[in-house]
Parts: C-alpha cells; sequence; structure tokens
C-alpha cells in the first residue's frame, strides 16, 4: 500500500474533504452532484490553491437495504450492482471533472475491521443495548423487512410513496409502522408485526457529550444554517435509542455471537466509510482522521443526511473514548428542483450526469450553471431557458469576451507579447485627470479580497459571483481606456499599460475560476502559456512579466441555440423509465424503417450472378458518409509542455490526473 500524495503538516492548515457517499442505485442527478460532490471539489480545488495540504475523500455507498432492493429488482447479486454502479458513478464524476484524492467504496476489509472495532468499543463501554423490537414481516415470501422494502402513507405529509425510513417529500424520518397502509415494496403483501432481537445504540446516553460538543462546532466550524437547525432540532426532541443491526445479507457483520444472521445498519456504519475509505488509500489513515488538534474536517451533504452526520456519527467517535478528528465545518444545501418538479434518484425524475454528457455541453458550463444556482439558503430551480441564459449571457459575454479580445488583441499588436509599459505611462494618465488606473486595481484588489473571504468561509455562490464580477471589471476597464488601433496610435504607452494589466487580470481569474471550472482556466493558461498560480490575498499585477510570450488566442464559450431549450424540454422531461421506452420506440422505428428500404433497394436491383464480389455494387443504403463531410467540434489548442517556456516566479504547477488533482508547493 502507498502513502497519498498529501499527508498533513505541521504548521499548516491542514483540510479533510469530505462529499456524502452515492448509493449505487442509479445514477447521480444533478441536485446530488451539486450539493456534494461537486460543492466538495470547488473547496478543496481552492484549498489546494491557497497552499493547505488537503485531502479530498468520497465513494460508493454499496451496503444496506436500498442496494438489496435494486439487486433484486434487476435480478443481479449486490455485488455486481455495486459493480456496475460504482463504475457509473466514477465515471459520471470524472467527466464533471470532479479532483478527488481517492473515490473508494465500502466493500471493503477495511471498512468491516473499522466498523466492527467502533462496534466493540462502544459495546465495551456500555453504548450499545440488546433489545427485542418488533419489524415487519412478510408472510408472502417468509423473510423480515428491511425500513426501505416497505412503502406507504407519510403520516406527516400524506405522500403514498414514503419509505420506512424516510419520507423523501418532506424529508421526516420514520417507523415502518408509522406508515399509513403500509406495503411489502417485493410483492405488495401488507407486512405484520414479528419480533426479532437487534443492538441498540443509547444516543440518549451521549445526548449530553453530543450537545455540548455540537454547540461549540457548530459555532466555530460556522455550519450551515440548516445543519443547525436540524441538529438542535433532533437535539430538542430527545434523542432515543436507535437499532443499529439489521436482518440483511448485504453488510457489514456484526461482531457478537447470536448476530451470524445479521449485519450493521447503513445509518451506523455509512459515515465510517470515510474513515475506511482514507484507510484504503493509505496505511497512514489515522494521520488525517486521529488528529483533531491538526487537522479541520469540512464536509459536503444535502439537508437529508444531516443527522447522521451532527448526531450518529459524532456520537459514535465520542463513545469508543479514542482521539478522532471530528467534523468543523458542516456545508449542507438545501432542494435543486427540476423545472416544475423535483428532482428523485429513485423514481428516475430529472436531469442525470450521464444525460449532462449527452447535451454535448462542455463540464465547464454545467459546473457553472449548478454552482451559480447552488440551493445554499433556500431551494433553487433547474431551467433549461436559465441554463442557456448562464452560458449567453454571462459566460460567453462576459469571461470568455474579455479573455478574447485581450488575447487577439495582444497576438495582433504585440506579436504575442506582454508589452512593456513603466509607472510613468500609468502616471501620466492619472496627471491627465483620469484615474481609471488606480480605480481597476483598487476594486480588483477588493473583489479578490470578498472573494477569498467567501470560499474561505464556504460560501461558494458568492465566490463565483466575485469572480464574474473581477471579469467584468475587467471589461469596464477595457471600455474605459477605449482600447483599439486609434488608443495603440495615438496614447502607444496607456495602450500598452492596458493590455498589460489586462492579460494580468486573465492571469489572476484563471487561478480564481480553477475551482469552479477546471477546464476553463487549463484553457486560459494555455493561451497564456503560464503554469497556474496559487491564490494569494493580494493582486500581483505584474506576474506575467514584460516580454512573456502568450499563445495564440481560442474562444471559452460556444453559443448556445435558443432552440436547445424546448428539444432539451422535451428529451428530458418525465421519467428515466418514460424516456427509455421513447428512446425503444424510436429505435425500433428506426430498425422498420431501415429493413423497409432494404427489401425497396434489393426489389429494385436487377439479378446478378452469385460469385460477383464487385465492391462497387454494394447496397447503397450502407455508403458511409466520407471524412470530409463530418465536422469535429473547434478545440482549444493544447500546448505539449515543450512549447511551454519557463513559467513566470511563483507559478504552480497543476497536473490532472484521473480523478485527482496534485498542486505542488
Amino acid at each position: 500500500m502507498t502513502s497519498p500524495t498529501v499527508l498533513p503538516q505541521d504548521g499548516k492548515k491542514n483540510v479533510l474533504v469530505t462529499s456524502a457517499l452515492p448509493y449505487v442505485n442509479n445514477h447521480p442527478h444533478l441536485g446530488n452532484i451539486v450539493g456534494s460532490v461537486l460543492s466538495a471539489d470547488v473547496f478543496a480545488r481552492f484549498s489546494r490553491l491557497r497552499g493547505n495540504p488537503t485531502l479530498y475523500i468520497c465513494g460508493t455507498d454499496e451496503y444496506g437495504t436500498a442496494t438489496e432492493t435494486k439487486a433484486l429488482e434487476d435480478g443481479v447479486t449486490p455485488k455486481e450492482l455495486c459493480d456496475k454502479y460504482h463504475a457509473l458513478h466514477a465515471d459520471v464524476y470524472s467527466w464533471f471533472e470532479i479532483a478527488f484524492d481517492y473515490f473508494g467504496r465500502t466493500t471493503t476489509q477495511q471498512q468491516t475491521e473499522i466498523a466492527q472495532d467502533i462496534f466493540l468499543k462502544l459495546h465495551r463501554n456500555g453504548y450499545l443495548e440488546e433489545k427485542t423490537t418488533v419489524q415487519p414481516y412478510c408472510e408472502q415470501h417468509s423473510s423480515f423487512l428491511a425500513d426501505r422494502f416497505v412503502e406507504g402513507e407519510c403520516p406527516r405529509c400524506g405522500y403514498d410513496g414514503a419509505r420506512g425510513d424516510q419520507c423523501d417529500r418532506c424529508g421526516h424520518l420514520l417507523d415502518p409502522f408509522d406508515l399509513v397502509k403500509p406495503r411489502c415494496k417485493l410483492d405488495g403483501a401488507t407486512p405484520v408485526p414479528r419480533e426479532t432481537k437487534h443492538v441498540h445504540l443509547l444516543l440518549d446516553k451521549l445526548q449530553p457529550a453530543i450537545e455540548e460538543w455540537s454547540t461549540k462546532a457548530s459555532d466555530e466550524g460556522a455550519w450551515s444554517k440548516n445543519g443547525r437547525l436540524i441538529t438542535e432540532s433532533w437535539l430538542k426532541e430527545g434523542l432515543k435509542d436507535r437499532g443499529i443491526t439489521r436482518d440483511l445479507k448485504w453488510g457489514t457483520p456484526v461482531p457478537l455471537p447470536g448476530y451470524e444472521d445479521k449485519v450493521l445498519y447503513v445509518w451506523f456504519d455509512a459515515c465510517i466509510g470515510y474513515v475506511s475509505i482514507t484507510a484504503n488509500l493509505t496505511e497512514h489513515w489515522e494521520k488525517w482522521w486521529r488528529d483533531p488538534d491538526r487537522v479541520k474536517l469540512y464536509q459536503f451533504l444535502g439537508k437529508d443526511n444531516v443527522p447522521f452526520h451532527t448526531v450518529i456519527f459524532p456520537a459514535s467517535q465520542m463513545g469508543t473514548g479514542d482521539s478522532w478528528t471530528m467534523l468543523h465545518h458542516l456545508s449542507t444545501t438545501e432542494y435543486l428542483n427540476y423545472e416544475s418538479g423535483k428532482f428523485s434518484k429513485s423514481r428516475g425524475i430529472g436531469v442525470f450526469g450521464n444525460n449532462a454528457r449527452d447535451t454535448g455541453v462542455p463540464p465547464s458550463v454545467w459546473r457553472y450553471y449548478l454552482l451559480s444556482s447552488r440551493p445554499e439558503t433556500g431551494d433553487t430551480q433547474f431551467e433549461w431557458r436559465a441554463f442557456i441564459l448562464k452560458n449567453n449571457s454571462e459566460l460567453l459575454a462576459n469571461l470568455g469576451n474579455f479573455v478574447n479580445r485581450l488575447v487577439k488583441f495582444a497576438n495582433a499588436k504585440y506579436d504575442s507579447t506582454v508589452p512593456e509599459y513603466g509607472d510613468d505611462d500609468v502616471d501620466n494618465v492619472e496627471a491627465a485627470g483620469g484615474d481609471v488606473f488606480a480605480s481597476f486595481k483598487h476594486d480588483v484588489q477588493q473583489l479578490l479580497g470578498a472573494y477569498v473571504e467567501d470560499l474561505e468561509a464556504v460560501r461558494l455562490r458568492s465566490g463565483l459571483e466575485r469572480a464574474m464580477a473581477i471579469s467584468s471589471r475587467g471589461n469596464q476597464f477595457l471600455q474605459d481606456n477605449k482600447l483599439d488601433n486609434n488608443l495603440l496610435t495615438t496614447q502607444p504607452g496607456r495602450a500598452a499599460a492596458v493590455v498589460g494589466l489586462g492579460l494580468n487580470l486573465v492571469y489572476l481569474l484563471a487561478s480564481l475560476v480553477h475551482p469552479y471550472m477546471p477546464s476553463t482556466a487549463r484553457s486560459m493558461t494555455e493561451q497564456l502559456r503560464a503554469s497556474l498560480r496559487p491564490i494569494g490575498d493580494t493582486w500581483d499585477a505584474r506576474a506575467l512579466p514584460a516580454g512573456h510570450r502568450i499563445g495564440k488566442a481560442a474562444y471559452l464559450f460556444s453559443r448556445i441555440d435558443d432552440k436547445k431549450e424546448a428539444e432539451w424540454r422535451q428529451m428530458y422531461g418525465g421519467t428515466q423509465a418514460e424516456r427509455l421506452k421513447k428512446e425503444q420506440d424510436a429505435a425500433k422505428k428506426a430498425a422498420k424503417k431501415a429493413k423497409s428500404k432494404t427489401k425497396k433497394v434489393a426489389a429494385a436491383a436487377p439479378a446478378t450472378p452469385s460469385s460477383s464480389k464487385d465492391p462497387s455494387s454494394q447496397d447503397p443504403s450502407s455508403e458511409q458518409p466520407s471524412s470530409s463531410s463530418s465536422k469535429e467540434p473547434s478545440q482549444a489548442p493544447v500546448l505539449s509542455t515543450d512549447d511551454l517556456p519557463s513559467p513566470p516566479p511563483n507559478a504552480v504547477a497543476v497536473e490532472k490526473g484521473m480523478g485527482q488533482l496534485n498542486v505542488a508547493d
């Protein structure tokens, strides 16, 4: 086993980042992506560019009822299902350019060992108790039913599709017998109550410790408001003991005699997955997870996962009596709704990660839209019209225009070189009664300070707005100075200063947009022929020195046709099942049409000897288009490292591997 590329360091801010482990029962939808993995990726990338040793951990949550249910539906084993969906999730996140340090899974020996160790220490310390409980039992197929195998009407909101553990509509946690008109998910039979024994975690005994810790941690770590409120609500209601074992086969075995046919409940061991996934990455996992004095833990998740991260997992950690790195900052989101309804993974409603790729729109545009609509303080809405507008009116018209205008001008007028200009050129402009240079640099510095403050506080949407405001200020600077051929001819010194400062602002923006749009940042640095710089507290307006040669201009974004709104809405309307049926019907129709065409061609063709092999007499329907008739989308030029000059001083080398970003000091 090898060590990770990064370990905590003395005297530095060591940042451990996790995003909620996705279930392996479907593709992730956009609400899942923006609420956890994408948000965590933005913060991890920012933290790395601030020079902090940063480890970003995630993986698929593979044990539990959801997996067994989906495996039964698909007619495969749980292991086969997990293998399939782990690969699908990894593929989607790779396309979205999520830079995990490690994307693992919970079905490992390390998970078994660490979860069982925590369980046994809780047992030894008196925080576990065996209880006989009543569970739903299906007489139709002679089996106890886990909570998710029971569906019915929510007693709180009346939603008929509520599960036995939680209602998807109102988010309330449930017991299977709370449901009105409960039914077995597998065969529709009405379950009956039957006794079974299980181990319970005595959360009530741990409540004083949890209250003391959460009060302090939520204040020091500035938890999201909804995370605080949900945690406080649980504590105010009073914690109750909860069963942490289940009558299932697919899970971590319970390490007690008499429990050979039971497993640990996913509520208990899912968050332990963060630890075990780190242990699969490195034998030095304890340097991250057992060092609360040196490591700050940042966790990103949707609001429906809050209690597991602020009550159950911390209770388990404290109950062991061991020293643990515990939650510092909790970043939780509200719901991202889809058009006029709610995203639902279980019901296949909304746009899923694989659908985003199928649109042909680059990942940077998707990342920008999702993060600019991140539901931080309230629910937000995914709308195709807004998606197109964000691309055309913000990315293309603002950032894309600023970068392209400057680089093209430098290519044409300065032989692709950062022009020389002196302080006298700036002073002469100020002396003439203008303060455009001073106010420009002041405004950029103010916005940069606000950007850093926002990102340090994990205000991701606001940080993105600051970055785009800096780009807007750059466009205004070019307008104020009327950068054109006339300025170059009549005031060459001033023109050089405008271009020199402008190109350095592009260089700053490349670092600022990198956490949000890594491909866009990469194109910007390629055009500047420079390496990504760390994000500092002040703007170095001469980071690209005079004489530095830049590359050729390339478009960062392309306009999306407004007609795509109706096309995409139609394409991704309804549920996944309905969309699949449409695709299958269309495929059958196309096949039938092709078959009919082939028959007509065969009937019209003259009879030929069977020995004829003349390739020129092929069926016209099988003719392939020539290479000259196919049009590939234009791509930004990619420069090899041999083409690049030495980077400017203090530059940071950024390497992007498979799901990994390494930032060298």
